[in-house]
């Protein structure tokens, strides 16, 4: 009976021990084992489903009529980080914020035209807010890393502050006509997963782990927009993660191309394939919510 109770209270100890030691790894994660199950779900149905609905959606759509539809849902989405910077009692940036959605939803033929960000006016620069980060603006700063199915990168916070804004905030919630409001979300669907289409060819290309850059990335985007800082420098970023993972191969590339002493095709190649990564580059800053963030 003693012998069986001690390992029974063995057992239990290595559990906590091994669960102590995971989130000493990563206290950001501490779900990483049902986040990255999730993930490959939200991958899998982004793969089979929305990728190739984005890139046909892309195809027979005319840029003109794409960058109008954009404009739109960007109101919605200026719409939504108005309000929520009231609730910040950022009052001033309130203003700014509403300011921008009364000219793109009236001048701006219901965000259509995206009027506000011409050089005429004063409202430039897009805030981006969300019932998460007001969360985090009155306390709420440290939440677990949780990736949602179908939404993709997430928090325990942000999840509650996607709630809160689809259900309470989000102006289509408000349509009466149910097969018009299924079709704006839709819409809204697609045309996200079309602007990303090349933020995940990058980190498709990557020599990475795609779930490990999307964790760090939206995280560090997440914070950046707790902290206030609008403009996220994601050069950087991506220079000092790519440098951790790639260092070893682009030492073992290089070794080997010595090694086989193809002294002019290799120096070409080489530059090509640098002269690709600084493409790569060019195309940052990379979308944060990477869909199977959707």
């Amino acid at each position: 009976m003693w012998i069986k109770i001690n390992k029974n209270f063995l057992a239990i100890s290595l559990i906590l021990f091994s669960c102590f030691i995971s989130a000493e790894e990563n206290p950001k994660d501490p779900y990483e084992n049902f986040n990255r199950g999730v993930y490959t779900f939200n991958d899998t149905i982004d793969g089979a489903i929305l990728k190739p609905i984005a890139k046909g959606y892309n195809y027979v759509t005319p840029d003109v009529a794409k960058k109008g539809i954009n404009n739109f849902y960007n109101n919605i989405t200026d719409f939504i980080t108005a309000v929520n910077s009231f609730l910040q009692l950022d009052i001033e940036q309130g203003m700014t914020d509403a300011g921008r959605v009364i000219v793109n939803t009236t001048i701006g033929m219901l965000g259509f035209i995206d009027v506000s960000s011409t050089n005429v006016n004063n409202y430039t620069d897009r805030n981006k807010q969300d019932f998460g980060t007001t969360l985090a603006r009155y306390g709420w700063r440290d939440s677990a890393y949780l990736v949602l199915p179908f939404f993709g990168p997430s928090t325990i916070r942000d999840g509650t502050g996607l709630a809160v804004d689809g259900l309470f905030i989000n102006p289509i919630g408000y349509i009466d006509n149910v097969a018009l409001r299924n079709a704006l979300y839709a819409g809204w669907i697609i045309n996200t997963r079309a602007q990303l289409l090349d933020a995940t060819n990058l980190m498709d290309d990557a020599a990475i782990d795609p779930y490990a850059f999307q964790r760090d990335s939206w995280l560090q985007m997440k914070q950046n927009q707790i902290d206030g800082k609008q403009q996220i420098n994601y050069n950087d970023y991506l220079d000092d993660f790519l440098t951790e993972d790639d260092a070893s191969d682009e030492a073992i590339k290089s070794s080997a191309n010595e090694n086989q002493n193809i002294e002019s095709d290799s120096i070409s190649h080489y530059k090509e394939a640098e002269s690709n990564e600084a493409n790569k580059t060019s195309q940052r800053p990379l979308a944060s919510h990477l869909v199977s963030s959707l």
